[in-house]
């Protein structure tokens, strides 16, 4: 039989919860814990998946109270959406519930909030009920630890540079500057409020090991061998002609690259997903939504033009001075492994306490 001891004893865990017994996870042990999910996913032992509900910006905007903020959201999506990601891995399974909405901000509240429900595995009961917001984040930035490690070949640091600054932005330059610090030289932020970018600059003020500076254009865009995107725009961030020719380029956000970029890439380049499968039935990010556009679908014909996937279970090699396009939809397993090592880590911190 079953040990059901847990049943009746469900821990509602907040981030004020898991701060107070100093349970969230080291920059270390995030790393610790998604390269432990990519090697499980990329043998089979944890699998998952993702259902997302668009809502329609129309019915969002009808509301009087609302309708007057329209017009800050003329180059950003609402992003108005519930999602629910769902996984199983050896020991645990794993529910993160999304309910996301760009007007939050106007709020004092994040634009998304996730709830994670972890449970054991043989039972499907659940063990604890946490607050993923801050995890879900953080483990968004390893994303780009694991693109600039696998994908980014040089023997001097290069130039990096982000669109955005906020959650997912600051995981990132506290992810690359843990996972990689040698290899990056400068790294320019540019946001649709340079403000939020200056207090990004502000936050991380001699704490990194490479240099971070606000920008209002794309003109030093040219020199960095590396892009990383993570917005809700509208339409497309840059446009091709702005690149550095080889750049390595990682997509956290929707549609936010232009269509000569990818039709380079996808002719002389590389193009990766993090799960050709999720990214293809998501299509809200610019390589499926290429195909989509014309009547296709990238499930079925990426992988005929050579797109590669960061899951799969064999390691391959970019081709030098070449474009890299990398769009990352966000893989249900990374949150198992994060939370269930976060949950690990505060009975471990109570046990103590107690």
């Amino acid at each position: 039989m079953f040990d059901t001891s847990t049943d009746s004893n469900v821990r509602f865990l907040t981030r004020q919860d898991l701060q107070s017994a100093g349970a969230e996870l080291t920059i270390a042990e995030i790393h610790a814990a998604t390269d432990a999910a990519w090697a499980d996913i990329k043998s089979g032992r944890t699998v998952g998946g993702k259902a997302v509900l668009s809502l329609p910006e129309e019915e969002f905007w009808q509301r009087e109270s609302v309708a007057p903020f329209r017009r800050d959201f003329v180059d950003e999506r609402l992003g108005w959406k519930l999602s629910a990601l769902y996984c199983v891995n050896p020991t645990h399974g794993g529910v993160k519930i999304i309910g996301a909405n760009a007007f939050n901000r106007h709020l004092g509240l994040p634009r998304s909030t996730s709830t994670v429900v972890l449970l054991e595995k043989r039972t499907l009961r659940p063990l604890a009920i946490l607050d993923g917001t801050a995890i879900s984040a953080l483990r968004t930035g390893t994303y780009a630890s694991k693109v600039v490690q696998l994908l980014v070949r040089s023997r001097t640091p290069v130039s990096g540079f982000i669109f955005g600054s906020g959650p997912v932005a600051r995981s990132v330059v506290e992810c690359l500057n843990f996972a990689c610090p040698d290899l990056i030289g400068d790294i320019f932020i540019r946001s649709r409020s340079i403000e939020g970018v200056e207090r990004l600059l502000s936050d991380f003020d001699d704490r990194t090991s490479f240099r971070l500076h606000a920008v209002t254009d794309n003109q030093r865009l040219k020199e960095c061998a590396l892009l990383i995107t993570a917005t809700n725009a509208r339409q497309p961030l840059f446009e091709d002609e702005e690149l550095h020719r080889g750049a390595v380029t990682l997509h956290l956000g929707g549609d936010e690259v232009p269509e000569t970029y990818l039709q380079r890439a996808l002719k002389c380049g590389t193009v990766v997903c993090d799960d050709i499968e999720t990214v293809s039935r998501r299509n809200s990010q610019s390589i499926a939504l290429h195909f989509s556009r014309k009547g296709l679908s990238l499930e079925e014909i990426g992988p005929l033009l050579g797109v590669r996937e960061l899951s799969a279970p064999n390691d391959w090699v970019r081709e030098a001075d070449t474009p890299v396009c990398v769009t990352c939809v966000g893989l249900p397993m990374l949150d198992l492994y994060a939370v269930q090592a976060t949950y690990e880590k505060y009975l471990a911190r109570t046990q103590e306490s107690a």
